[in-house]
């Protein structure tokens, strides 16, 4: 029997960005695998190339080297009919059209098909707008309406419309206070499970990281020098590793495994 591939594989990849005749290089050979299921954290110090990577198996900017697979077929093709809806994205601050209601927004994705009856994407968008824990009375607020912690969830919602198997996330708790980080964790964990996503999450956040995370993928010296289970990651010799996990907010943070599985 077969073993089914990975849902993203990247290999040998190279981003250059060029600026007043400067060549940039952000990324050098990197690779990196991700199999079905899992709950991936990138981790960077800033200007590492987090978001770069995340937008080019997003299929958003062409690598100048290598190779980036989503699903078996190459990222820079989901932006063909039918191919995005592989993909559900996350931004950092819900990028909501300021515009459009809370229920257009989660149903904008279904109604740039032009191929579903409206009372259908309707429902559907109702069906979303629960999943994340929000009432239908929210369905016909403003976004400017919002709080940032229901702002991400509708963000959430209209991610997850197309029902993607591969949930892309950017700093899903940035700007958000203590106790709304806590519940959109809380939330994310139960979405993966429930629906068997593939999450490949990009944060600084520890607290985060260490509530959420399967894997651990760190980024340095312009490739991925370490990926692995948390505990595993941690034990690497390295200097960002030993600054960003051994630190006061990382020992603090780390509390968090004490009740993990060894397996997770």
């Amino acid at each position: 029997m077969n073993r089914p591939g990975p849902m993203v594989e990247i290999e040998g990849l190279s981003s250059v960005f060029r600026s007043a005749g400067h060549e940039f290089v952000v990324h050098r050979d990197l690779s990196l695998r991700i199999e079905a299921g899992e709950l991936l954290s990138i981790v960077g110090a800033s200007g590492s190339g987090k978001t770069v990577l995340l937008r080019q198996i997003l299929g958003l900017e062409r690598p100048a080297r290598g190779r980036v697979t989503v699903l078996g077929r190459p990222a820079l093709q989901l932006g063909e009919p039918g191919a995005a809806s592989r993909v559900g994205m996350l931004f950092q601050h819900g990028a909501l059209f300021s515009a459009f209601s809370v229920l257009e927004n989660i149903a904008f994705p279904l109604r740039e098909l032009r191929t579903l009856p409206e009372d259908l994407v309707r429902d559907v968008a109702l069906v979303k707008l629960q999943m994340v824990g929000l009432d239908p009375v929210q369905a016909h607020k403003m976004p400017a309406d919002l709080s940032g912690g229901m702002v991400k969830r509708v963000a959430l919602a209209r991610a997850l419309v197309m029902d993607p198997p591969l949930l892309l996330l950017d700093e899903p708790t940035a700007g958000l206070d203590p106790d709304s980080a806590d519940d959109l964790c809380e939330l994310l964990r139960s979405l993966h499970q429930e629906l068997g996503l593939t999450v490949v999450m990009v944060t600084h956040d520890l607290d985060t990281i260490f509530e959420l995370s399967t894997k651990v993928a760190v980024l340095a010296e312009q490739r991925v020098i370490a990926c692995g289970a948390p505990r595993e990651v941690m034990a690497v010799e390295h200097p960002f590793i030993r600054d960003f996990f051994q630190g006061e907010r990382g020992r603090r943070a780390q509390t968090l495994l004490h009740d993990v599985p060894e397996d997770r």
